[in-house]
């Protein structure tokens, strides 16, 4: 079958162009992003079918160069503090273009061993990546039987649906989220969720366990240290800023903290199966130089080349690290600074890989909190620099440290960032047959493509916009709030103003839902409470961590239903299906919606209400949205007892 053609990278370009431009306008406008990779292998599939001899696994290839683009364009969450703090007037072109490529190549180099640890040697779920795999398998078989045919109705459906919803959203008519923010004691909270059809379909899709683990960190967050952190500092009136104030700079620091000891216990917990991995790969490199057979879905790229990749990497980035420092403050150390700063790219570059890879897996790279890993990553190299090299003294040289340690954090970010999503395109391509090198070729082209375009849009948003905080920002400038909070915690570090408090009450909460997890591991076959889906329950919003446990939970009773069947998998696989639709449609839905916003220039170009319907809203999006889930869970219960019906009738 063809696989890495000339026309599954031309179409896999055309597609990174408009989702990267996308989600960087996204990112930049609320901080969030969404992944490519269902989306890209939807629009593949409707354009491949168009050509003689296309196949499942060349629609891998298109997904993955675009899914790779799509998600090193996250690198706006780090590159925009660099103007925020007044460092930067613009983005050049070429630097920005290297430290994107460069650190997204290192990414895609770290991601090879891990993929025999992580991917292949786990049960982590994956769920995009399964997702995109069903996806690509119902679109090449439809028409094959009825099973297939009713799967693809069964993702369309699901898909229209979304979309829809995401369309009333736009429209004002329903709203996209709803949300109560109310005092208890002396402090206060809120409760609420984004009415996000695309995340009932992620909860489906994790299951459960990480669920509750959600859970259990909203709890902590919401239902105990917002109150007591927002105690005595609340006003009179409305409370409503006040409280997500305490939240982003308190409580989500304690987050942070949580995700950072639960980070460096996975790695721990995984350095193991990474070994193994490695192991394996070197095994796979002899025998096929041997002149063995290695299948297919078992030939990465060589270790060798992936070696000498990552360290010939070291000399660009080493040269274009020196070229920040040249003719600033900092020029005298330059040479120190560049030697620490590429040890630390080498070191904690694999670390990052690995720990997001496994974040990706369980949750989901759109769902992954990449923003906590991009503060921790500063942290950590604004620690470093200052331990070794202090404070610099005076305002010019500290505010050069700053930049300094920004763009540093920015080549470990990309790092992160593609290999939160990579991992997800090799377990799709696991499924479907891909072969790895491929793949990771593919991969590599991906993060090219972004690489190029990502400057000019970052430039064009800058010049058209500009963002909050930066000097002469305008009223309609930009948010870009990841890269606000890691500039500002970089130079709390070398000005001294960050709590450490919070980090470490974080960390020590963590410590405990790590033995807590490893207890109920030990005396209970099934029981668990990852702690990675804790920090991200206490990290993220509570509209985005409330929804995934209720389609977690609304998957689990399907799947006892489906468990009951005559045909258990047939069943369970098409609620699957339809999560999947979800997460397509509202996708889709907001690439869409991004390229209006972007050629409008209006925050709320479709809407046909006023502020005035905004209680009435709140209703239709909530009754809607429930109206919604219980309609399709039904429709999907009807249609595999249907397929059993006719399979019995087939089999008499």
């Amino acid at each position: 079958m063809r696989e890495l053609t000339v026309r599954g990278i031309i179409i896999g370009g055309i597609i990174t162009l408009v989702f990267t431009a996308a989600n960087v306008y996204l990112g930049l406008k609320v901080g969030l992003t969404f992944a490519t990779s269902i989306p890209a292998a939807v629009i593949s599939m409707a354009i491949l079918r168009k050509f003689a001899h296309h196949s499942i696994v060349e629609n891998n290839i298109v997904q993955t160069i675009a899914s790779a683009a799509g998600t090193l364009s996250a690198i706006i969450f780090v590159l925009p503090g660099l103007v925020l703090i007044g460092w930067w007037s613009g983005f050049p072109y070429w630097t920005t273009a290297a430290i994107c490529a460069l650190g997204g190549i290192l990414g895609v180099m770290y991601s090879i061993p891990l993929r025999r640890a992580l991917v292949t040697g786990s049960d982590l779920p994956y769920p995009e990546g399964v997702a995109a795999a069903e996806v690509l398998k119902v679109g090449e078989e439809a028409g094959a039987n009825e099973e297939n045919r009713r799967g693809l109705r069964v993702i369309l459906v699901g898909a229209l649906s979304a979309a829809a919803f995401s369309l009333l959203s736009s429209l004002k008519v329903a709203a996209s989220s709803i949300s109560s923010v109310f005092r208890v004691g002396q402090g206060g909270t809120m409760v609420g969720g984004s009415l996000s059809l695309a995340l009932i379909g992620v909860g489906h899709l994790v299951g459960v366990s990480v669920g509750l683990a959600m859970i259990v960190g909203l709890v902590i967050s919401y239902g105990v240290l917002l109150p007591i952190f927002s105690s005595g500092e609340l006003p009179g009136g409305d409370i409503s800023e006040a409280v997500d104030s305490v939240f982003a700079g308190d409580v989500r620091f304690i987050g942070a903290g949580a995700i950072a000891i639960a980070a460096v216990w996975t790695l721990i917990k995984i350095i193991g199966p990474i070994v193994r991995g490695i192991k394996d790969a070197l095994a796979s490199t002899r025998a096929r130089h041997t002149g063995q057979q290695v299948p297919v879905v078992e030939r990465d790229l060589p270790l060798n080349v992936v070696i000498t990749v990552i360290l010939v990497s070291m000399v660009p980035i080493g040269f274009i690290l020196w070229l920040f420092v040249h003719g600033t403050p900092l020029t005298q150390s330059a040479l120190g600074l560049v030697l620490v700063s590429l040890l630390y790219i080498l070191l904690v570059g694999l670390a990052v890989a690995a720990v997001c890879g496994y974040m990706a897996g369980l949750i989901g790279a759109s769902n992954s909190p990449i923003s906590g890993v991009g503060i921790l990553v500063a942290i950590m190299v604004a620690l470093i620099l200052r331990l070794i090299f202090g404070s610099q003294g005076d305002g010019d040289q500290s505010s050069a440290m700053v930049a300094y340690a920004l763009f540093t954090a920015a080549v470990v970010f990309s790092v992160a960032t593609i290999s939160n999503d990579n991992l997800q395109d090799l377990k799709t391509g696991q499924l479907v047959g891909a072969t790895p090198w491929k793949q990771q070729v593919a991969l590599v082209i991906g993060v090219v493509f972004g690489s190029l375009i990502i400057p000019p849009v970052l430039q064009l948003m800058n010049t058209g916009f500009g963002f909050a905080g930066a000097p002469g920002a305008g009223p309609e400038a930009l948010a870009a709030p990841q890269a606000s909070l890691i500039s500002s915690v970089i130079d709390g570090i070398f000005g001294g103003s960050l709590n450490w408090n919070l980090i470490g009450l974080g960390a020590l909460i963590g410590i405990g839902v790590i033995v807590l997890d490893e207890v109920l591991r030990k005396t209970t076959r099934r029981a668990s409470l990852p702690a990675l889906g804790v920090g991200m329950g206490m990290y993220l919003p509570i509209t985005v961590t409330l929804i995934i446990p209720i389609g977690a939970f609304v998957g689990l009773f399907y799947n006892r239903w489906a468990a009951r069947r005559k045909n258990p998998e047939r069943a369970g696989r098409m609620g699957t299906l339809l999560a999947t639709g979800l997460i397509v449609g509202e996708s889709l839905w907001g690439v869409l919606f991004a390229a209006v916003v972007a050629s409008t220039g209006k925050d709320e170009p479709l809407a046909v209400v006023g502020e005035s319907f905004l209680t009435a809203g709140k209703w239709i999006g909530a009754v809607v949205f429930i109206g919604i889930i219980v309609a399709l869970y039904r429709w999907i219960r009807r249609v595999s007892t249907g397929l059993d019906r006719e399979t019995a009738a087939a089999e008499r």
